[in-house]
């Protein structure tokens, strides 16, 4: 992806940035987020995001799904839950933006 500012960013670039940027314009996804950049190796139980967040599994899980569209976090089953990790490599691109 070519760096804002340059001659190079083009129409792709920015619909992917705009695309993780607004998948963390909400207060929920971008407190998930946050939790799950805190396992970073290990991920964390979608089991064990319902409660921090005060909202209902079904909720939870919607936001996890955008923030996975967006490529922020990835997803993997063990056994009957689902497990995030963050995607270090997709925040950092976000972060290369903001710089």
């Amino acid at each position: 992806m070519a760096p804002v500012g340059s001659v190079a960013f083009g129409a792709d670039d920015a619909t992917a940035l705009a695309r993780g940027f607004a998948a963390l314009g909400d207060p929920v996804r971008l407190h998930l987020l946050s939790l799950i950049a805190a396992h970073p190796d290990d991920g964390v139980c979608v089991c064990d995001l319902v409660e921090p967040v005060g909202r209902s599994q079904p909720t939870v899980s919607h936001h996890l799904k955008v923030l996975r569209e967006a490529g922020l976090v990835v997803s993997e089953r063990r056994g009957t839950w689902a497990w995030y990790r963050p995607v270090p490599e997709r925040l950092a691109e976000l972060r290369a933006a903001l710089r």
